[in-house]
């Protein structure tokens, strides 16, 4: 019997991450067809419209009942806008593992919300589930990905050579596939010990304060 994880929401001081909604469908798409989204992911390029509200209205929620893991739409608490994403995958339900992976609007980076909503999914994924491991993959010149791996506490594991293809600009502004390296990181609960924490709401977890 396949393993879920809970339809839920999660809440931060600063953000709420959700299930996608068929309102998230604008800002996903102008989101998603960002250029440092296209060069670093393996989503389609051109990121349409369609492609958006496939994801928000079917393929997220898919990921869950598949017992995949689990998307989550990251929205600010205040203004309710989207501001990311946060997926839950190759979940392996034995060895109580999952791979994380996220993605940022460019308005919104900077502000630490990839870090705050990484920390908050393995704070739940820890105490609420007794996941003991997650992992997490950058590309080898992705370093704004690196610093999020790092600002969580996640340890480098090392290399896997070749293993990724990412995408860089030609000089007729189109899109080339490049094979490059991808560097393996990993977060354990003991690698969180020590940090203060403090009840949130929605689903009562505690999470570490985050400055």
């Amino acid at each position: 019997m396949t393993s879920t994880f809970p339809d839920i929401s999660i809440s931060t001081e600063r953000l709420v991450l959700r299930p996608f909604e068929e309102a998230d469908v604008p800002a996903l798409a102008e989101m998603m067809g960002d250029e440092l989204v296209t060069a670093w992911s393996s989503l389609p390029h051109p990121y349409t419209t369609e492609d958006a509200r496939a994801w928000a209205t079917g393929q997220a929620a898919a990921v869950r009942t598949a017992g995949r893991g689990i998307a989550l739409a990251v929205t600010e608490f205040l203004t309710q806008r989207l501001v990311g994403t946060v997926h839950l995958d190759h979940t392996d339900w034995r060895v109580r593992s999952a791979e994380v992976g996220y993605v940022t609007a460019p308005w919104a980076r900077g502000e630490g919300y990839a870090s705050e909503s990484v920390l908050a999914v393995a704070q739940w994924l820890f105490q609420n589930h007794g996941f003991e491991r997650v992992e997490l993959r950058t590309p080898a010149d992705n370093t704004a990905s690196q610093q999020v791996a790092q600002k969580v506490g996640c340890i480098s594991e090392g290399v896997l050579r070749n293993a990724w293809i990412a995408r860089s600009r030609t000089e007729d502004g189109g899109w080339t596939d490049i094979r490059t390296d991808l560097i393996v990181w990993s977060l354990l609960p003991e690698d969180l010990d020590g940090l203060p924490a403090r009840m949130a709401d929605a689903n009562g977890f505690a999470y570490p304060e985050w400055n």
